[in-house]
Order: structure tokens, then C-alpha cells, then sequence
């Protein structure tokens, strides 16, 4: 081993820049955010000579003249103090690393002024040498790179193509121009403009602005709060019938900093679930965390991020995506009491008959078996009054009469908003008027949705006894597989018997597929759960759901077109089904009339 030197101030610099600065984008990072640091609502990007030359120019606050060297130096910072002060980060930056980075790969020229003096001051470095002079110049800061990596020839070689350089600084950019609605942004390259904000502070707008197109009619808003927490979470994501190829639109913000957290897109990833199938949704939220439970100081880039409670906030995130992708429901009346509608093929839909205000309703989940027994037919009137007194008396009954009102009204409700239904498209297709344009509707993808929310909400589900039931063979990893499963299928209304090593028979199907054949409704079993076996329940239900719609091509009457319709408007979430297939489509009358010509 060789004799041991201390290293050059410009050689340290480089060594530290290699973590620091990785390619044109990480210095228009570090530049824009003190830029917002800095309380800048005007910042402008100009990126010319290949991704090489970088000009930062903002209207914020400057850097006072007695800190304009030492801004430059190592490890020197505005932001923070004290290491306890690394555990309540409010600012972008603090680390005090990026400039100092900066000078020692590049030739940079720093022009800046504060309010309180009347000239400004410029600064030109090259090889982490600095020179100042005063000058005169508006409030704010600019800074001009010259020649990135003049000086690493090695770093120049791995660069990416200029065309792909400047997407990562565009991304970076419409990415802070997003979650900082309140400034106003634009990007140049080469003198030309790519992106302009208007620093309107309105998120939707700045969204509009920075996508150029109309994306906030596909979005739903988020917006929930945690009080005792002091946990908050804002922004859009797009609805199931709005997506992309790729996850490249997960806009994820932790106090309003860009970051990759895996919690948030679980999340994401588990609330979509069964709704867009192999795609991604687009996402722009902003998670608000008290600074003392989020660290920061994880990694030079400051995108990742640890929660002193993940799993707090994880279910945070869920909750609120899950309420915004659910279908708001029709608010009833306080003094209507709402009841859920029993899930049953013979009791669904059908109304009270000859109620009086003596009659009772028992409450669901009050068994009644447990109240009288069925077996006495003969049982003591005032036995049976008495019986229905004392559970009337702890608000286990409701009378009828009330149920009769709410009946009424929830079909008043329906009465006014029911559906045009114009008709059946190849026997598979519902078409419906609507105020906006026409409505296209797969029945299948419609009464499978809402089947599967019903089975998903029910806790007891009809079962069909099968008299006969014909043998199905099987092999001995799918015999495995169903024994493994056996208590969850019987939960779901599947009743398994393994009459030999490779032999099985249903005993009892779920009510809704009492007229498909049982060797069908296996296979679709065994297809869906075989690869995915920790998530048995799930596809079970959907197997489930899949079989008792409505099939394609099968010839619908009206009444049953409505049914469907109305059925599915009820869902909770109407876009997809539980495979990620979209249900409907909407044709703008607008789009209608300008093909035809038309001006309305």
C-alpha cells in the first residue's frame, strides 16, 4: 500500500457529487427546490447544449450577501440546525450538499439578491473556487451551469441521450409544478417552451396545465383527515375506466415531496384490486405527515422515506382511495331508517304486503329460531306478545310501517332517476340516454359487478342441494388443492365430497348457479384459485359472480334490461368487474353531433 494524502477540497467535492449529482436532472432538482425553499412563486427552467447548460432563475427570497460564499461550502445550510432538527424537516432540502456538488463539476454563475439591499450580488465558481462581485439584479436568485461534467469525462460517456435527459427533467418538473399549484412553472429547451403553470393554486388546474388535456373529468377527488393523528391526505386518482400501461403516473407526495414509498403503493395497488385488471391507475396524492413521524434523511435523493408507523399509515391511504373510488350513495331522510336489502333471488326487490303498524320486522341477524320455536305449533299467545314486547322493548324489532315509508320513497327516488334504456346492442351490449350522450353497457360486466358486491356483503349465502351430482375426476394436486380449501368453499356455498383419490361430487352450489353444470363451475374453480393461492376467498367469489351473470349474447326483454341497470347503478364501485374489465362507455353527444355535423 502507498504512502496515505490528504485529498483536494475540488477532489472531495467530486467524490460527494457522484452521490449527489447522477445526471442533468438532479442538478434541476436541487436548483428548484431551493428555488421553492426559498418562498419563489415564479421559477423558470432553461435547459440547453444537450442537457448540459442548466439555467434556474426564481423571484424568491436570495441569499443575503454575507452567506453567498459559505452557501457554496460543504455542509452548509439555511435549513436546519441541530441533528434534532434532521426529525422535524418542513424544507425540500437540507442536507447542504448540492451546491458544493454543483461547482465541482461544472461552471456555474450565481446572481442574487434579497429585499433588503439594493444591489445583488454575482458569484462565478469553477473547480469549487468562488468569486463575487456586486452587481445589479432583481429580487431572486439565478443560477446558470455551464458545461456539466466538463470535468468527468467517465460520468459524460453514461449519459443518457439528450432527447431522454431532458424526459427525466420534464417528469421532475411537471412532477413539483403538480404538488405546487401556487407557483408558477416553466420548462425551455433550447429556447423552446414545454411546459407553462400559471400558479393559480388550484390542483386540478395545474393538472390541466401540465397534462394539456382534460384529465380531471376521469378523476375522483381524495380528501381525508385525521384529526388525532394529525394525519391528512389530498389530490385525485383517475377512475377505473381511466388508466395506463404502467405504474410511470404515480404521482406519490409525503409533505408535499416526491417520493418512492412502498406502503403508499401497496395501497394503491390493493384498492384498485379486481378493478383494472393488469393496469395502473393515475394517481396525484399528497400525504401530509407530522415531520417527527417521517424521516427523510434515508437517501442523498431524499425520495426514500420511513414512517414511524407503516401500517397506521398504509391503512390510512387505503381507506381514503377506497371511500373516493366508492359510488356516493343516495342520501335518505333522518327520519326514514335505512335497511339493507336481503340478498336473495325470492325475497330481492319485493315489496311489503298487507303490513299494519302492529306488524314487526326482525332485525337482521336476530335469529328467529331463538325468539320461538318452530317446532311448537301450538305456542301461547301471550307467551309469543310477551316474546315481542321484550325485544321490541331492546330495539331488536322495527315496525313495517316505517319500512313500507322508506320502500316508497326509495322507489319514488328510483322513479325519477330510472334510466332510458333505448335498447340491446348484439344481444350483449345495453344502450341508454343520457343528458351527456349514450351510454354503452355490457350486461354481463354490469350484473357480474353488482353479484359479486352482494355475495361480497352477504354473511349468509342461498345454497342449492344437489340430489344428483355427477362425478368429476380430478387429479392429485387439484384433489390437494381442494381439500386445502374445503372450509372456504363450504363458507362460499360449495359442499365438496371426495369419493375416492380421484374422484369428487358437489353435495351443494350456491343458489345463484343451481343451473350450471357442476363439471363447469369446478373447472372455472380450479382455474382461478390454482394460481393464486393466498387469495382463495377472492376468487372464489368472483368464479362465483362470473358464472350467475347474464351471458353475453342472450336476449334481454326491457324489464330485465332495467333490472340490471338498476341493479348496477347501486354498486359501490360500477367501473370495472372484478377481473379490471370496464362496464361502460359514454359517447358525448357533442362528439355525436360534430361528426354528423351538427351544432347541438
Amino acid at each position: 500500500m502507498g504512502r496515505i494524502f490528504q485529498l483536494s477540497k475540488n477532489v472531495i467535492n467530486q467524490i460527494a457529487a457522484g452521490e449527489v449529482i447522477e445526471r442533468p436532472y438532479s442538478v434541476v432538482k436541487e436548483l428548484v427546490e431551493n428555488s421553492i425553499d426559498a418562498g419563489a412563486v415564479k421559477i423558470s427552467v432553461d435547459i440547453s447544449n444537450e442537457c448540459r447548460d442548466i439555467r434556474v432563475a426564481d423571484n424568491g427570497s436570495g441569499i443575503h450577501p454575507d452567506d453567498i460564499l459559505l452557501a457554496f461550502s460543504k455542509h452548509a445550510t439555511s435549513k436546519i440546525r441541530t441533528g434534532e432538527d434532521l426529525y422535524n424537516v418542513k424544507t425540500m432540502g437540507f442536507r447542504g450538499e448540492a451546491l458544493s456538488s454543483i461547482i465541482s463539476i461544472s461552471k456555474l454563475t450565481c446572481i442574487t439578491r434579497t429585499k433588503d439591499f439594493d444591489y445583488g450580488i454575482k458569484v462565478e465558481c469553477e473547480n469549487s473556487e468562488v468569486r463575487q462581485i456586486q452587481t445589479g439584479c432583481a429580487i431572486g436568485t439565478i443560477m446558470e451551469i455551464k458545461d456539466l461534467f466538463y470535468n468527468i469525462p467517465a460520468r459524460l460517456k453514461f449519459l443518457k441521450s439528450p432527447k431522454t435527459e431532458f424526459a427525466y427533467i420534464l417528469e421532475l418538473v411537471q412532477s413539483l409544478a403538480i404538488i405546487h399549484p401556487n407557483i408558477s412553472f416553466e420548462l425551455k429547451n433550447s429556447a423552446k417552451t414545454v411546459l407553462k403553470t400559471n400558479g393559480q393554486n388550484n390542483l386540478a388546474r395545474a393538472m390541466e396545465e401540465v397534462f394539456q388535456e382534460d384529465v380531471t373529468k376521469n378523476f375522483r377527488e381524495v380528501l381525508k383527515t385525521d384529526e388525532l393523528s394529525n394525519l391528512k391526505i389530498s389530490g385525485y386518482i383517475s377512475t377505473p375506466n381511466y388508466t395506463r400501461s404502467s405504474k410511470k403516473d404515480y404521482y406519490m407526495y409525503v409533505n408535499s415531496r416526491t417520493v418512492k414509498c412502498p406502503a403508499f403503493q401497496k395501497a394503491i395497488d390493493m384498492a384498485y384490486k379486481n378493478l383494472i385488471g393488469n393496469r395502473y391507475p393515475f394517481i396525484v396524492l399528497n400525504l401530509e405527515v407530522p415531520p417527527e413521524d417521517v424521516d427523510v434523511n434515508v437517501h442523498p435523493t431524499k425520495k426514500e422515506v420511513k414512517y414511524k408507523n407503516p401500517n397506521q399509515i398504509f391503512n390510512f391511504i387505503y381507506s381514503a382511495i377506497n371511500n373516493a373510488l366508492s359510488n356516493a350513495k343516495k342520501e335518505i331522510p333522518a327520519n326514514v331508517p335505512y335497511v339493507s336489502p336481503v340478498f336473495s333471488d325470492n325475497r330481492q326487490n319485493k315489496p311489503f304486503e298487507k303490513a299494519n303498524s302492529d306488524d314487526v320486522l326482525i332485525e337482521e341477524g336476530v335469529n328467529i329460531a331463538s325468539i320461538f320455536n318452530s317446532s311448537e305449533e301450538n305456542i301461547d299467545n301471550t307467551k309469543k306478545e310477551n316474546k315481542i314486547i321484550e325485544f321490541k322493548q331492546k330495539g331488536m324489532f322495527k315496525p313495517v310501517q316505517s319500512i313500507i315509508k322508506q320502500e316508497k320513497f326509495i322507489q319514488e327516488e328510483q322513479k325519477i332517476e330510472e334510466d332510458v334504456i333505448i335498447g340491446q346492442y348484439k344481444k350483449t351490449y345495453i344502450l341508454i340516454e343520457r343528458e351527456e350522450g349514450l351510454e354503452i353497457v355490457d350486461q354481463h360486466i354490469a350484473e357480474e359487478r353488482y353479484i359479486y358486491e352482494q355475495l361480497k356483503k352477504s354473511k349468509n349465502i342461498d345454497c342449492q342441494l344437489l340430489f344428483l351430482s355427477d362425478v368429476i375426476e380430478v387429479s392429485p394436486s387439484d384433489k390437494t388443492l381442494l381439500e386445502t380449501s374445503k372450509s372456504k368453499l363450504l363458507k362460499f356455498g360449495y359442499d365438496i365430497d371426495f369419493i375416492s383419490d380421484h374422484e369428487v361430487i358437489f353435495r351443494k352450489v350456491p343458489q345463484l348457479l343451481s343451473k350450471v353444470s357442476p363439471k363447469e363451475i369446478l373447472a372455472d374453480i380450479l382455474e382461478h384459485i390454482s394460481g393464486d393461492i393466498d387469495n382463495i376467498e377472492e376468487q372464489i367469489l368472483i368464479t362465483t359472480s362470473c358464472k350467475a351473470a347474464v351471458k353475453a349474447n342472450t336476449y334481454l326483454n326491457q324489464f330485465q334490461m332495467q333490472e340490471i341497470i338498476k341493479n348496477w347503478r347501486t354498486c359501490e364501485k360500477p367501473f370495472t368487474c372484478p377481473h379490471g374489465r370496464p362496464i361502460s362507455k359514454i359517447i358525448e353527444h357533442k362528439d355525436i353531433a360534430k361528426f354528423f355535423m351538427r351544432n347541438n
